[in-house]
């Protein structure tokens, strides 16, 4: 009997699929990219930013250093001791040089590391620098710079003290207001428009105002640059604490040379100018 007859018919249609492979090497791509553009933000941030960031992936409980901790808008919190207070100094100095009109100010501002703390001085001039003549309305110099300030010390843990000076000068016509009004003012002006622009409500210890009984240069009681606002980030122990404010007068250095309240503690280490 003949065997049947073997009928073989081709299919037509379209050709198998190559699976999913394509995905998996696209999505090794795009987190590539990610992490490079991750390390190259990284690279051109501040060293607390990168201290941070190294430090939550150490600690991501942000409870063995206080670094990288899990604080809501503390991208830069860190606890400013004696032993780094020089590295807050840097950083707020290359944020005052980015500002704008940097040539005038440059030589009113002062930021000395002190017994209590680091103290920023915003010096005026014979026009008035940062202040109208004679009056606690911040001009627009002083608004910029003290928002800016605001908004770098808001980001730290530590305290901050706010003071008011003014030269010997005394005023002619006005028996109610006095010098020590107006250094009084003047400090509580600053820390209205600070806490309005980044520092915390509970984040300022004092506001305090010395008239002409603190002067920065004592030789010279009508020196224009006597009449100052500073500003005192203090320490934090390494428990945590606040360090007792000092004085003006008890901050000052024991070296003989020294002739304002900013002066330092190390005698080698004069008051640094913007430059």
């Amino acid at each position: 009997m003949p065997s049947p007859p073997i009928i073989i018919r081709k299919k037509s249609g379209h050709a198998a699929h190559h699976g999913g492979a394509w995905k998996v090497a696209y999505a090794d791509f795009v987190t590539a990219m990610m992490a490079l553009f991750i390390v190259l933000w990284l690279m051109n941030t501040s060293k607390q930013i990168q201290v941070a960031v190294g430090g939550y992936f150490k600690d991501p409980t942000g409870t063995a250093k206080k670094v990288g901790t899990n604080q809501s808008g503390s991208g830069e919190n860190f606890q400013i001791t004696r032993q780094n207070m020089a590295e807050l100094k840097e950083q707020l100095q290359k944020s005052i040089r980015k500002m704008n009109d940097l040539e005038n100010l440059r030589k009113n501002i002062e930021m000395t590391v002190t017994s209590e703390g680091l103290r920023i001085e915003l010096l005026e001039s014979e026009k008035g620098t940062f202040f109208d003549s004679g009056s606690s309305l911040l001009n627009e110099n002083g608004r910029e710079l003290l928002v800016m300030l605001a908004q770098q010390l808001g980001q730290l843990p530590n305290r901050v003290s706010i003071e008011g000076h003014t030269d010997a000068k005394p005023y002619a016509d006005k028996v109610n207001y006095t010098n020590w009004e107006l250094s009084s003012d003047r400090a509580n002006a600053a820390r209205r428009l600070m806490q309005q622009s980044g520092l915390h409500a509970n984040q300022v210890s004092q506001v305090r105002g010395f008239a002409d009984q603190c002067l920065r240069t004592p030789q010279n009681p009508l020196e224009p640059s006597n009449r100052r606002i500073s500003i005192i980030v203090q320490y934090l122990s390494s428990d945590g604490n606040m360090a007792a404010p000092l004085t003006p007068l008890e901050s000052k250095s024991d070296d003989d040379s020294s002739t304002g309240p900013g002066a330092s503690l190390n005698p080698t280490e004069p008051k640094t100018e913007l430059r």
